[in-house]
């Protein structure tokens, strides 16, 4: 299929049909102040089954022009990270 970019990001909104927005951010150094910094961008996706909620991480891939903004496609949807919940030590959690 070519050579097409995928992106991973974090959906912010999905009140459109069919539609979701993604966010996408990158590290990158600067180049003179050897400093890192995040730069985030926004991109709409094609979501067909509506199956995107909002905090999902989902890769994305390049595709032709859908709408006027919409030129990337939902390719899946990543499973969470397993979060580890760490206690201070002689402490037991009461539910």
């Amino acid at each position: 299929m070519g050579n097409r970019k995928t992106l991973v990001g974090k959906v912010v909104s999905n009140k459109m049909d069919k539609t979701v927005v993604v966010m996408v951010t990158t590290r990158r150094q600067h180049p003179r102040y050897k400093k890192y910094i995040e730069d985030s961008r926004k991109f709409k996706a094609h979501d067909e089954a509506n199956a995107c909620n909002v905090g999902d991480r989902v890769k994305i891939v390049e595709t032709r022009p859908l709408s006027r903004e919409k030129r990337w496609r939902v390719a899946e949807v990543l499973p969470e990270e397993a979060v580890t919940e760490i206690l201070p030590e002689g402490s037991t959690e009461e539910s």
